[in-house]
């Protein structure tokens, strides 16, 4: 009895020890994913990301001159119409600038004045030794008036020409003057409308990150500071890699579907190839995605506009490519 009693023994331990393990093992349930993978009902596909974007493409707008911002005029997501002014700069500084350019001119065009007023007495001046030269040689008898006085008054005559020309030259001094006031004048008032930025197209404010009392400064900036477009109709950016890049067709059918919801989908009209390859920018995140891969840009037209569509949101696109071996073997032959 006492050969029987250990293997039993372990057995019995063995047992419990089992129980226990199963009893306390979790339960694996099945639970359904909280939306529909993407799914493409074309046999032969090509599928590629894509990226809303207005049909204008996004416009990034910046101010022209540098300038504290004075007035906002737009809100994001306001629709906008070309010309609408978006903000205004500060031009207290060059209202000052147009007032001193509009004295100046004004100072200018009194020396035109001047000016003419002394050519106008240069040329009586001219005018009188001349008849007294044309008097003095009309006499016949060289007795009544001598070489000497004669010699002097064409001198005079001489020097009353120089001062008529010196005088047109002085009116011509300053009036080039005044042109160039003037030309002053209107760089001032073209910096002052440049201070109002307007929207360039008919479009939708997408991105507003600009307020009244903050520093604008000029030229293009790594945030843009108001992004503009014309979303009626909204447009799809597809990466295609460039290994499938031949299987496209314009003619072929496209759809795009919302991530996270490929109930909501939409068919999409080839627009246009962008016909230069660039290395790959947005990244999906995909195991077998690698970054050294260049892709072919394509932009379709969405055209279901009721779908809840936002510009730089992301949707799954499947592009039909059915026949496309086919078509290129019979080609070939």
């Amino acid at each position: 009895m006492k050969n029987y009693l250990l293997p039993i023994f372990a057995v019995v331990v063995l047992g419990v020890a089992t129980a226990s393990v199963v009893r306390t093992q979790p339960v694996l349930e099945t639970n359904p994913p909280p939306s529909a993978p993407p799914k493409s009902d074309f046999p032969e596909r090509v599928a590629a990301v894509g990226l809303i974007e207005a049909n204008s493409e996004n416009i990034s707008l910046s101010a022209h001159l540098p300038g504290v911002v004075e007035k906002v005029y737009v809100t994001v997501g306001q629709d906008v119409s070309a010309g609408a002014p978006l903000f205004t700069q500060d031009t207290r500084a060059l209202e000052a600038a147009r007032a001193e350019r509009a004295s100046d001119i004004a100072a200018r065009k009194a020396s035109v004045g001047s000016a003419k007023a002394r050519a106008a007495k240069a040329r009586a001046a001219l005018a009188e030794v001349q008849r007294t030269l044309r008097f003095a040689e009309a006499v016949s008898d060289t007795r009544s008036i001598s070489s000497e006085e004669l010699t002097r008054r064409r001198s005079a005559v001489e020097t009353a020409q120089a001062e008529v020309q010196a005088a047109e030259a002085e009116i011509a001094v300053s009036e080039a003057a005044v042109a160039s006031a003037e030309a002053a004048l209107k760089a001032v008032e073209t910096d002052i409308a440049r201070s109002t930025v307007t929207a360039p197209i008919n479009g939708r404010v997408l991105q507003l990150k600009l307020r009244a009392g903050e520093y604008a400064a000029a030229g293009a900036a790594a945030q843009p500071w108001l992004l503009l477009g014309n979303v009626s109709p909204l447009h799809v950016r597809v990466d295609i890699d460039e290994h499938e890049a031949w299987r496209i067709r314009p003619e072929a059918k496209a759809v795009a579907q919302v991530r996270g919801n490929a109930q909501l989908a939409a068919p999409v009209s080839f627009v246009r190839f962008e016909p230069y390859v660039q290395p790959k920018r947005s990244l999906t995140g995909d195991s077998n995605e690698r970054v050294d891969t260049r892709v072919l840009q394509a932009i379709y037209r969405i055209e279901n506009a009721d779908l809840p569509l936002y510009v730089g949101q992301q949707m799954d696109v499947f592009i039909d490519a059915a026949g496309v071996k086919v078509t290129m073997l019979s080609k070939s032959k």
